[in-house]
């Protein structure tokens, strides 16, 4: 099916795009038309399915694995762009851990705290530097926050603070290159079915989620990835 958004000549950088949503996230721009290119954290296989895929949709693709939680890493993913691309038009940043133990602020250790922060915050700032550095007039940066980072989430207020923090890092973030025409934005979903998500969906956990949600079932990465890919368009 024939993509309704044009980003034939647009060229990507999607973190966390071996799986889940960022995986829908390049195969969506993909079949728009843009060049991709992904990152990933050790899930090579997946990351090369995903550059085939895109790749089978006519457009660049390559992937860059690496801990973004390092600004070392980060550089070497950006500067694999600018050796793969001619300038950076858009910038998906999707990458991030939720701890599935339930741990309250009482007890949560230090190495726990840390270890979020650094994988869900530090690294959005990391790459968030790198693409406004970078970024064409008129690109676009969408991050993926949560439902959490509005309402909480507790014994994971670890998540659930690195969440709060990246829409308050895009609202600072979308004045300061409004005057270059780029968009800053950020999509808080709640529960997702992707693999990061299945240790919460046992024992009846998941039919219980589902009588939450007024529609009745949990959000698919193509339902997430399709607000992002519209967020990333003219």
């Amino acid at each position: 099916m024939k993509s309704l958004i044009d980003f034939s000549g647009k060229n990507a950088i999607v973190t966390g795009g071996s799986r889940g949503v960022g995986r829908e996230v390049a195969i969506q721009l993909a079949g728009a038309g843009a060049n991709v290119g992904i990152s990933y954290h050790s899930r090579s296989s997946d990351a090369a399915s995903v550059v085939s895929e895109c790749k089978g949709l006519g457009v660049q693709a390559w992937a860059q694995g690496g801990d973004l939680a390092d600004p070392t890493e980060v550089e070497r993913l950006f500067e694999r762009g600018d050796e793969e691309f001619e300038g950076l038009d858009i910038f998906v940043g999707n990458h991030g851990i939720w701890p599935p133990q339930e741990e309250p602020v009482a007890t949560l250790s230090n190495d726990r705290w840390n270890r979020t922060i650094d994988t869900n915050l530090n690294s959005i700032f990391y790459t968030c530097r790198a693409a406004a550095s970078r970024l064409n007039r008129h690109g676009r940066i969408v991050l993926v926050s949560s439902t959490a980072a509005q309402r909480g989430e507790a014994f994971h207020a670890d998540y659930a603070a690195t969440k709060g923090a990246m829409i308050s890092l895009v609202k600072g973030l979308c004045i300061e290159v409004a005057p270059r025409g780029i968009t800053v934005n950020a999509v808080a979903p709640g529960w997702i079915d992707t693999e990061m998500s299945a240790s919460a969906f046992v024992s009846g956990e998941r039919e219980r989620i589902e009588r939450s949600i007024p529609i009745g079932r949990i959000a698919t990465a193509k339902d997430v990835a399709g607000p992002i890919v519209f967020l990333c368009s003219e």
